[in-house]
């Protein structure tokens, strides 16, 4: 599967899924959803992102878990094996302020289902509720703030650094980097 780029970089590879039991199953919620059916959904976002960046990472719970995730802005992704299993999930965080453009975020993906191809699905999946609102002239910059040891897996889904300026976050240093994409 590929995705094109307008800004004339190579096209997205999807790989395979090898370890993880295809099919995947995506499923969205926003953040101030009051459905309960939803609930399960943010429990399992959380859950996800609770394992791999406050057990594994040591990020305090105090920055992981915060405010964005309950507004109206936000759009919880979370990735299911077939048999249900929460495997991955991200945050998609909408910017009124800048149309045209949003922060894909939280991006975490439980260690079983790692290099598998599910981290480039899972940030497909985020592409694709994004392009809901690109700007008038179908465009949407998706922004990300990249753990530096995560940098090349995001290079490989089409994002480029933006400044190349380092910085801690949570202990853990980071650069900004984008990927516009088109609305067909």
């Amino acid at each position: 599967m590929t995705a094109p780029d307008p800004t004339g970089h190579p096209p997205l590879r999807i790989a395979p899924l090898r370890a993880v039991v295809a099919p995947v199953r995506f499923a969205t919620a926003r953040g101030d959803d009051a459905d309960p059916a939803l609930d399960e959904l943010r429990r399992a976002v959380a859950d996800v992102r609770l394992e791999v960046f406050v057990d594994e990472q040591d990020v305090p719970l105090a920055l992981e878990i915060d405010a964005r995730d309950f507004a109206a802005t936000t759009i919880h992704v979370l990735a299911c094996g077939a048999d249900g299993a929460p495997l991955g999930a991200a945050r998609l965080l909408l910017e009124p302020d800048h149309p045209g453009q949003v922060h894909l975020g939280r991006l975490a993906v439980r260690r079983p289902a790692r290099r598998t191809g599910l981290g480039a699905r899972l940030v497909a999946a985020v592409e694709q509720a994004a392009l809901r609102y690109a700007s008038v002239e179908g465009t949407v910059t998706v922004v990300l703030a990249a753990q530096e040891t995560a940098m090349g897996f995001y290079r490989r889904c089409g994002y480029r650094v933006v400044t190349g300026e380092r910085y801690l976050d949570a202990g853990i240093w980071h650069q900004d980097m984008a990927r516009t994409l088109t609305r067909s």
